[in-house]
């Protein structure tokens, strides 16, 4: 279960909740955008408003493990994360947080008012363009995204002592023999 500082639970349970996000996108620069109306300081990290923050997927409460991706999307304007894409980011690191505003209109940012809600890596970047608004779409991976991966593993008697010396699991495999694991989605 999740705890929350006082002051957020405080907030929690008013009803009254204005929240806002801190982005930090791992590329082969680091972006740190918030959906807040002015630049935040948060961890020592200036988290930009302006950074064109143009939508991204709302917290969800789950209590299932799902295969959902996580999106956010920014506007395009300056063509840098075209760049980036080309460069490819795939993998890079994603990190999305949110926080909340007091009834006071400040954020509250000390760490223990700040909750992570997604940790993950860059998948499945795309640059749209209608003429009117270009946007930079980045999907993290889901948490159960590996299960669609199909990998080959060839080895050989000794194959296995690269790894260590000591392990015996590959020592019935040798030539003419050939074993099928089902792994994953199957």
């Amino acid at each position: 279960m999740r705890v929350f500082s006082s002051a957020v639970q405080t907030l929690i349970d008013s009803g009254n909740i204005e929240y806002f996000f801190l982005i930090t996108l791992e590329f082969t620069n680091t972006y740190r955008l918030t959906s807040y109306r002015s630049n935040l300081e948060y961890d020592g990290n200036i988290y930009t408003a302006d950074g064109g923050l143009f939508e991204i997927d709302e917290p969800r409460f789950s209590s299932v493990v799902d295969r959902e991706a996580y999106r956010i999307v920014i506007a395009e304007d300056l063509d840098e994360m075209s760049a980036e894409f080309e460069g490819n980011v795939v993998g890079k690191p994603i990190d999305v947080k949110v926080g909340f505003v007091d009834t006071n209109g400040q954020p509250l940012l000390n760490v223990n008012d700040i909750v992570s809600i997604y940790k993950g890596n860059a998948d499945s970047p795309s640059i749209t363009n209608d003429w009117e608004e270009k946007l930079a779409i980045i999907e993290g991976t889901s948490p159960m995204a590996d299960l669609d991966a199909v990998n080959v593993r060839y080895t050989s008697k000794d194959g296995m002592d690269q790894i260590n010396t000591n392990d015996t699991s590959f020592d019935e495999i040798y030539g003419g023999r050939e074993i099928t694991f089902k792994w994953g989605k199957v």
